[in-house]
């Protein structure tokens, strides 16, 4: 408890030599890992105790005593060779006491490395309203002791530096600012590193806040049934709200997942529009479906946005599937439509794999292809007959 105490009295930077009757040189020392330090505890001769009586500390932890030497009857010395890191960042409690056990004096051993140059610094603005910048602590990323990274940020032709306060975004390295943002001119920004070893500081990134532009995830996502086609959904969503007033061109993505799966399939090629039809699904099947955004050519910004977060899941499921052909008696017939199944396979193949992508084309023909299969009794020269003629009259 007593070497706790002092822990907290030392970190709040609270002990002086004037309230103790003894002193310890160096006092507050910062190391290099693998260093070794000789320290002395320097009792007042006024208080008639010998150092000969005296023992050391480390974290609580009495040293041996081999590693002391009486220099003169008032002062006391100790040696710690190839010291390791700080085991806490407020410094190691290197104690002297007396023979009672009482503190006499402290001092706080910060044992670590200077930081490295930090790195991987990103920005990203949400709705042109704010600035969030993220970055990753070079080398290791361990000092041992407490390292300070200080976010700045000045326009790059003129103004004044400032440094970002807000650190407290829920993620370390992270540092958000919330207000006063210049559009349509370049900001120079970067990261300082410092402790009581060293400083660092990273590149400087050059951005304007409408290149690095996120939105909120799109609103009002809805997910339907395709009349009876038991294979498709359509999903419709809104244009994120916050970016109307700005003249900007979106793409969308969007992913789904089956109910009892946690593997999402994403379909890239939505572009601008707000609805895509998803086909190929399984029947009677549950499915989440998510969507997101990315702002493309903000205010004539030639740079892509960068994505959203994906929007809450939404489920719908695909209906019961039916018989898509109706059984017969007749073994000729049954051996025409099998024929046939197999002729068309690796047409319908194409078109179902394209079908994923929202297509216009593509499903177009499948709706066509899976509509007439539902409800035809046809003979098999009939169908294919009819099936070329749907084929011309597409492409």
């Amino acid at each position: 408890m007593i070497w706790l105490l002092f822990l907290l009295l030392c970190a709040a930077g609270v002990l002086s030599s004037s309230t103790q009757v003894a002193t310890i040189y160096p006092q507050d020392p910062a190391l290099p890992i693998g260093s070794s330090l000789t320290a002395t505890c320097s009792v007042n001769p006024d208080h008639g105790i010998h150092a000969g009586s005296l023992y050391w500390t480390l974290n609580g932890k009495r040293l041996p005593s081999s590693t002391y030497s009486v220099l003169s009857p008032s002062v006391l010395s100790v040696t710690l060779p190839r010291l390791s890191g700080s085991r806490q960042r407020s410094g190691d409690n290197l104690v002297c006491h007396n023979s009672g056990g009482h503190v006499l004096a402290g001092s706080c051993i910060y044992v670590g490395m200077p930081p490295e140059k930090p790195v991987n610094l990103t920005c990203w603005s949400r709705n042109t309203k704010d600035l969030t910048c993220r970055w990753a602590p070079g080398g290791q990323g361990e000092t041992f002791i407490k390292t300070k990274y200080t976010l700045k940020y000045k326009l790059r032709w003129y103004g004044r530096e400032k440094e970002c306060e807000d650190y407290n975004a829920g993620e370390p390295y992270t540092c958000y600012i919330p207000r006063d943002l210049a559009l349509f001119t370049p900001y120079e920004i970067w990261v300082e590193a410092s402790n009581q070893l060293g400083t660092a500081t990273s590149d400087v990134i050059y951005l304007d806040i409408l290149d690095v532009v996120t939105t909120d995830p799109p609103t009002d996502v809805t997910v339907s049934r395709v009349g009876d086609l038991e294979d498709q959904l359509t999903v419709r969503w809104g244009t994120p709200p916050a970016l109307k007033d700005f003249l900007f061109q979106a793409k969308y993505q969007i992913r789904y997942r089956l109910e009892e799966s946690s593997d999402w399939k994403v379909v890239d090629d939505v572009g601008n529009q707000t609805s895509c039809r998803l086909a190929g699904l399984r029947p009677g099947t549950v499915y989440f479906v998510q969507v997101r955004c990315n702002p493309v050519g903000i205010l004539g910004s030639r740079k892509a946005g960068i994505w959203s977060d994906w929007s809450h899941p939404t489920a719908a499921s695909t209906p019961h599937s039916e018989r898509l052909l109706t059984g017969s008696c007749d073994s000729k017939a049954g051996q025409q439509n099998s024929t046939l199944r197999r002729d068309l396979k690796q047409f319908f193949g194409w078109v179902r794999k394209h079908a994923y992508g929202c297509s216009g084309m593509s499903i177009k023909l499948y709706d066509q292809w899976r509509v007439w299969l539902q409800k035809s009794h046809k003979t098999r020269n009939q169908v294919g007959k009819e099936i070329f003629i749907r084929i011309l009259l597409v492409f």
